[in-house]
């Protein structure tokens, strides 16, 4: 029985590996990231450039905590992450190191941008029953959404873990209907990323 089992368990991981494989999901993931890396690299030579040559970035970092409330910068993250995701957060999770109780505020971080990318399922799912904005964005986001039809949750785990607006493909997830349990199931390892992310970025800072 356990020898069957196992022959049928790889079979259908080998069926699996051949429709991503065909489908195009491992080239998908590996350009995703290249585009990610890319502004990524730029970002950092940026802040390199502006520590050695214009303000101490940790001198910044120290001002922006000590200037701007800590409900206003999460405020400005938390609409970021139920758009666009067009702020990166490694910004906030910088920002959260220099902060009284930085890991407080990392979880903070996560909480919220999982919360975003609820909101963003939401307005997919609420864009959907709206056959003009459907239209229009089913036009702006084709591809995207093409994908997640193909590929459903291991988008929104791509998403979740990868530098890719997780934003986006929660909105994607929440047009074609994506199952919600599940979505908050896949949804869940965003907080996997802020973790690893938060431990590298403080070891730095």
């Amino acid at each position: 029985m356990n020898t069957k089992s196992n022959t049928t368990r790889k079979s259908r991981l080998r069926l699996l590996h051949q429709y991503y494989s065909y489908t195009g999901f491992y080239s998908f993931v590996g350009k995703s990231i290249y585009k990610a890396i890319i502004p990524i690299v730029i970002f950092i030579i940026a802040l390199v450039c502006v520590h050695f040559f214009v303000i101490d970035i940790n001198d910044a970092l120290a001002y922006a905590t000590e200037h701007f409330p800590p409900l206003g910068v999460l405020g400005m993250f938390f609409a970021s992450e139920s758009i666009l995701g067009l702020i990166p957060p490694e910004i906030f999770i910088a920002w959260s190191s220099k902060l009284a109780h930085p890991y407080l505020y990392l979880a903070a971080l996560a909480t919220l941008s999982y919360t975003g990318g609820i909101i963003s399922y939401a307005m997919g799912r609420s864009i959907a029953n709206i056959p003009s904005v459907f239209n229009y964005l089913e036009g702006s986001m084709s591809k995207h959404i093409k994908n997640m039809r193909k590929w459903g949750g291991l988008l929104i785990i791509v998403g979740a873990t990868l530098p890719l607006p997780f934003a986006l493909s929660s909105m994607a997830a929440g047009i074609i209907k994506f199952p919600f349990k599940s979505y908050l199931a896949f949804g869940l390892l965003r907080f996997v990323r802020f973790l690893v992310y938060g431990v590298a970025i403080f070891g730095v800072m």
